[in-house]
């Protein structure tokens, strides 16, 4: 890769950087940077447009067809979709981290068993299996993100696996198992830290998905219900209002869109960076 070619793609992965930062703070301070609250109805102020394109200052990114004000809204939904994500990443991550250990402690049948749960999840188009699933047993937050966590967890239950099985074949693995540590000790304090860069990676990569997916399901109304809003509910109820008062579905698609694509950056920066295997 050229010089002139690594300049561009560090810019981009430092204004990708910017970008999260950003999100995360206004996760963090969402409530007071919040104009209103987010579920306030101001009815004489429907469908109020920006005050960029020509409102007033009441709704500074105009208001909904309630009247909700857009930028409250926008703010809280960063915060709940950011929350859910990172959930949900957390939830795959552990999962399929200690199902990978133990495929790989236990081997025999443990381990196709564990395999075969593998390629079926990898096999089901998991969004019909949301889909089923949330219909069939109603929606609510816990099990929402608790869903979206089974999402992937069979990449990072591969990915635990093969590093496992590579860390305890060195020689301070066999070590530390003669002097008599437990599997429990073996793989948490010793295994897991030297293969924890590759799983952060492979978070981060899996992190867009888990955005794009919860957006999809809010927006087909299965995912958050009211009052809570995310940023695929937002995009939901602006569809109908799509000619009308864009702002209400632009602004939260475009957020997606850069959140996306900055965590996809920075996955791909950090693979780069911190797997060896692609050295």
């Amino acid at each position: 890769m050229t010089r002139k070619l690594l300049w561009r793609r560090d810019r981009a992965v430092q204004v990708a950087i910017l970008w999260l930062v950003l999100m995360l703070a206004i996760a963090v301070f969402a409530d007071r940077l919040a104009p209103y609250d987010y579920a306030a109805l101001d009815l004489r102020n429907r469908l109020a447009a920006p005050i960029a394109f020509g409102g007033n200052v009441t709704h500074l990114l105009g208001s909904d067809e309630l009247g909700r004000d857009v930028l409250a809204r926008l703010l809280i939904s960063i915060r709940m979709s950011l929350l859910i994500a990172f959930g949900a990443a957390l939830i795959g991550a552990f999962v399929g981290t200690l199902l990978g250990f133990l495929a790989a402690h236990f081997r025999g049948w443990v381990e196709q068993l564990i395999l075969a749960c593998a390629d079926f999840q990898a096999s089901m188009p998991f969004l019909i299996l949301a889909l089923a699933v949330l219909a069939f047993f109603g929606n609510s937050l816990p099990l929402f993100v608790a869903l979206l966590g089974l999402h992937g967890w069979e990449r990072y239950a591969r990915v635990s696996r093969a590093l496992a099985m590579s860390s305890t074949a060195q020689g301070y693995v066999m070590a530390v198992r003669q002097l008599g540590a437990g599997p429990w000790r073996l793989y948490l304090r010793h295994v897991l830290p030297n293969i924890a860069s590759t799983l952060i990676v492979t978070m981060t990569l899996a992190f867009p998905e888990i955005i794009l997916l919860e957006s999809g399901l809010s927006f087909l109304g299965l995912g958050v219900q009211p009052p809570l809003t995310s940023l695929g509910n937002m995009v939901g109820y602006g569809r109908d209002y799509l000619t009308r008062a864009p702002w209400i579905l632009v602004l939260p698609s475009l957020v997606i869109s850069l959140t996306t694509l900055s965590i996809s950056l920075l996955g791909d920066w950090l693979r780069d960076r911190l797997d060896k295997t692609l050295s």
